[in-house]
Parts: C-alpha cells; structure tokens; sequence
C-alpha cells in the first residue's frame, strides 16, 4: 500500500515548491519545510482517525468522489501560487476541509506546527489552509487511479500512519501525542520540552 506522506512528500518538498510556499506565507525555505512536514503527518493522522468508524469512512469517501478527484495536481503549482482557477470551489476551500479534518483541535495543531517550526501561527495557519486541498487531492488521485474503495482508503490512511511510526517520526509522534490527547495543551507541554533538543537538531538537517 502506498504510504500517502511520502508521495506528497514528493511533490512538494522540492526546493522550487518550498520556495513557492515560503514567499506565499513570507518564511524562510527551512521553516517550510518543517512545518510543511509537521502538517502533512497531522492531517494524514487526522483523517486516519476520523476514517476508523464507519460514518467517517462514507463520509471521506463521498468528500472524494464529490470535491477531490486529484485535478488539483495538474495545476498544482499555479493553486499553490494562487494563480489557478478550480472549478469547484470545495476542492480548494482550505478552511473547510480543515474544520473537517480538525474541528476544535484546528488551532492546538497550529500552534504545535509552530512551536517547532519557528513559524508564527499566521504562517501556519496559512499554509495549512493551502496543504489541506493538497492532502484530499492526492488521496483522491489514489482513489481514482487504483480504483479504491472505502476499506482500501482507511487501509491507505492506517497504513500510512504505522509507517511513519515504524520509521521512527518525531512528528507522526507528535501528531499522534496531540491527537490522543484531544488538543487540550498538555501535547504542547510535550513540543516545548523537545524544541531545541533532537527534534529540531533532526528537522532542520533533513528533508
């Protein structure tokens, strides 16, 4: 099964792209990429968790066949520059899949992201408004290219989850410690304690 972290992995953590975000929200490449990192890994474990029960796995699998077909990956540079016209504005509608995705635990995760990307919660909250149509496109394209059905989409989102796990993530552990903990701040505790350690020793020397 496709682990669906690294294939946005590879289509935006490329120095053209992070460059693009970075101007975009006014930060240095470094810090995008971080906190590009860190979003992708909650959103992905976010989604996971909201697919676990039956509802929430209809639910996502009509999101996709409705809004996200994977269309936004032939205009992707455009859409992340703001330059492209989508056709259907819930594909693109960041703040909404976001109060899907998140609910309540949407401002705790900005402020995790930051914490230990250095980016203000301004810059976070932006770039995840602009990476959360990326997410649901490309879990779309997945769909719509291997014929997926609801129980191949949960296995595609679990999936992916242990694997970022197994391979020793310090933000799948993060996402993972927030999401537990209902957002309510002690997760926070947790990034502060780890910020200036090996977490971002480790973030800031790789990609």
């Amino acid at each position: 099964m496709a682990n669906l972290i690294e294939l946005l992995k590879g289509q935006l953590m490329d120095d053209n792209t992070l460059g693009q975000l970075s101007n975009q929200i006014g930060a240095e490449p470094q810090q995008t990429a971080v906190a590009t990192r860190g979003i992708l890994n909650t959103l992905v474990n976010a989604l996971a968790r909201n697919a676990s029960t039956p509802e929430g796995a209809a639910n996502l699998n009509n999101a996709l066949e409705r809004d996200h077909d994977g269309g936004i990956f032939d205009q992707l540079s455009g859409f992340l520059g703001g330059n492209a016209q989508v056709a259907n504005p819930r594909t693109a509608n960041g703040a909404g899949i976001l109060e899907h995705i998140l609910g309540g635990q949407q401002s705790g995760a900005v402020d995790m992201i930051s914490k230990v990307s250095g980016l203000s919660g301004g810059q976070t909250g932006s770039l995840m408004e602009k990476l959360a149509p990326v997410v649901m496109g490309m879990l779309g394209k997945q769909k719509q290219q291997g014929g997926l059905d609801i129980g191949s989409l949960v296995g595609m989102l679990s999936g992916t989850v242990q694997q970022q796990k197994q391979s020793g993530s310090p933000l799948m552990d993060l996402a993972n410690r927030f999401l537990d903990k209902d957002g309510d701040g002690s997760a926070l505790d947790d990034v502060a304690s780890m910020v200036g350690g090996k977490l971002l020793g480790g973030l800031f020397g790789r990609r």
